[in-house]
């Protein structure tokens, strides 16, 4: 036997290789038009550019996901099963991992190599992603003026304004938990979801009976710690951008008509679950 054929895989006699009439990867995953959508603007193309454009369509991709989960999550709760929003929010935790992880490939575009195609992205910007808009306003940070952004698309703006309108998750967990008779102030449960979730004391107390008894609220302890979970890794991606941005273009001005790292960097001080990070300070010691 050969060199050559000794390094070699043989295929299996029953692995498929006649696809005339039959699904396959490429078309079950629709990878001709998926493969298609990254077309650089760049004139001659620079060979930077296809990584920036890939890096944002592998975000936005994961956006969905986390759309997808973050909706199961609110409808569980909604009918009071807290139980298989465990599952779903560890793979949102995943998810955010790989986010967070993705900012490291995009910190080998050097700045010198991002100005020689940046004037290309003319004004678009992340803040015009709808989906980071619609992820935001899933876990509770609703602003009210962010959707005019949108007004050019009626679909996406109608969609961004019935989010906006609905409770997050920590609205339909906070109801969920009134509902099982613990002592949510009404200002909680009963306000304009709209508006941006503003901190309750009261609250923090409910959260302090859960956290120093969970053997008797089990399931709502263990929503609180997921809960924590999605914001911790939440700002960690927020901290990563800013950082990325600051890296690759210092201080100059967004694309979008923002002041760039500036603007992120106020993202830092946005909160989604503020009363489940105040609880830890009032916890009584054993």
């Amino acid at each position: 036997m050969s060199t050559a054929e000794q390094n070699q895989r043989p295929l299996e006699a029953g692995i498929v290789t006649d696809f005339r009439d039959r699904m396959n990867y490429a078309g079950y995953l629709c990878l001709d038009a998926l493969l298609a959508q990254q077309r650089p603007l760049s004139n001659p193309p620079h060979h930077d550019e296809m990584l920036f454009i890939i890096q944002h369509q592998v975000s936005e991709l994961w956006i969905k996901q986390l759309i997808h989960e973050l909706t199961a999550a609110i409808r569980f709760v909604q009918q009071d099963q807290l139980d298989p929003c465990f599952k779903i929010l560890s793979r949102v935790k995943l998810i955010q991992m790989q986010l967070f992880d993705q900012w490291a490939v995009l910190e080998t575009l050097t700045p010198s190599e991002y100005m020689e195609f940046r004037s290309v992205l003319g004004h678009a910007s992340g803040f015009q992603s709808f989906q980071y808009r619609k992820l935001e306003f899933l876990l509770g940070n609703k602003n009210k003026d962010a959707v005019r952004v949108f007004s050019h698309a009626p679909e996406i703006y109608q969609d961004l304004e019935k989010t906006l309108y609905s409770p997050s998750l920590y609205d339909e967990f906070l109801c969920h938990l009134r509902r099982r008779g613990l002592d949510v102030p009404d200002a909680c449960v009963q306000r304009d979801w709209s508006g941006p979730y503003q901190k309750n004391e009261q609250l923090v107390e409910v959260f302090r009976l859960i956290y120093e008894r969970p053997r008797d609220y089990w399931d709502a302890y263990e929503m609180c710690e997921k809960l924590v979970d999605v914001e911790e890794y939440f700002q960690l991606w927020r901290f990563r951008h800013m950082k990325t941005v600051e890296r690759i273009i210092g201080f100059r001005p967004g694309t979008g008509g923002s002041s760039g790292v500036g603007f992120l960097k106020q993202a830092l001080e946005l909160t989604f679950f503020p009363e489940l990070f105040a609880v830890r300070t009032w916890l009584k010691q054993k």
